[in-house]
């Protein structure tokens, strides 16, 4: 009986053996495959979202004690302000002279065709011709910075953004319907404004509103983003000169007349002590 079973189990054994041997080389075979295949491609990233914009936070952070931003400020004023604006409270010899410009600098690079380095600062644009094409004169840019704040020229200039329904085809998030035209568009590129609806309640009414979210670039400029935000920053500063041209001088002296007066008061409260002490 056990010469029986045992010959009936060797054909399963020997099956079972050969089973095993198959699973194996299978498994091996498979293990060789995905060693040798290229790896996986990773799966595309998720967009990052765009950050919304809050543009009344932006900052000039200019310093008019940098005389070298104070010079480029110039050269950029000269170069794409003063076709239409004027500063005609400042003269381009004091100018020269508080930014330690070289006369012959100022003369070849700074004073438009037929102006004296003694002249104020005057436009080239003729009136009858703005109120032509603008529908008004261009401001004088003397006590702008004064008037409205370094940090609201920041944000106008860099605020800018294409609306067909306009005649310059541009609009700003500062000063909405401008007419001055997007004069700094080929520096620094093309943007559109993207607006998003947002539900407001008010009174027991909910409305949606309109808000802005974001620039995107539509035609790339000639400068970067950071290139042409160090030119706006180089613009504003020497507007922020402009509207006082002494401040810092202004600033110094200040600290030196509040320390006299604090020490005029010490003297004075002695001396009032000395004289009316030994009177009751």
């Amino acid at each position: 009986m056990l010469k029986v079973a045992t010959r009936a189990a060797r054909p399963l054994f020997a099956g079972t053996l050969a089973l095993t041997v198959l699973l194996a080389a299978a498994l091996s075979g498979a293990t060789a495959r995905a060693e040798d295949a290229p790896p996986a491609a990773a799966a595309p990233a998720a967009a990052a979202p765009v950050e919304t914009l809050d543009w009344t936070k932006w900052r000039a952070g200019n310093d008019v004690k940098d005389l070298a931003s104070l010079r480029r400020g110039a050269h950029t004023f000269a170069t794409y302000c003063i076709g239409c604006h004027s500063m005609k409270y400042v003269r381009w010899s004091r100018m020269a002279s508080d930014l330690q410009i070289p006369a012959d600098e100022l003369a070849n690079t700074l004073l438009p065709a037929g102006a004296k380095a003694g002249d104020y600062i005057q436009g080239t644009l003729q009136d009858a011709d703005a109120v032509a094409w603008f529908g008004k004169v261009p401001p004088d840019l003397s006590l702008m910075a004064r008037a409205r704040g370094p940090d609201r020229l920041y944000q106008f200039l860099k605020s800018f953004y294409v609306d067909p329904t306009r005649p310059t085809r541009a609009n700003n998030l500062v000063l909405p319907n401008p007419a001055m035209p997007p004069v700094l568009s080929t520096l620094e590129g093309v943007k559109e404004a993207v607006y998003t609806n947002v539900q407001v309640t008010s009174g027991g009414k909910t409305t949606v509103e309109k808000r802005f979210d974001h620039f995107t670039t539509t035609t790339p400029g000639e400068l970067s983003p950071e290139q042409y935000d160090a030119f706006v920053r180089v613009t504003v500063n020497f507007l922020d000169y402009a509207g006082e041209p002494v401040q810092v001088q202004r600033r110094s002296t200040g600290v030196w007349v509040v320390l006299f007066l604090l020490l005029f008061t010490g003297i004075s409260w002695a001396l009032y002590k000395e004289y009316w002490k030994d009177i009751h």
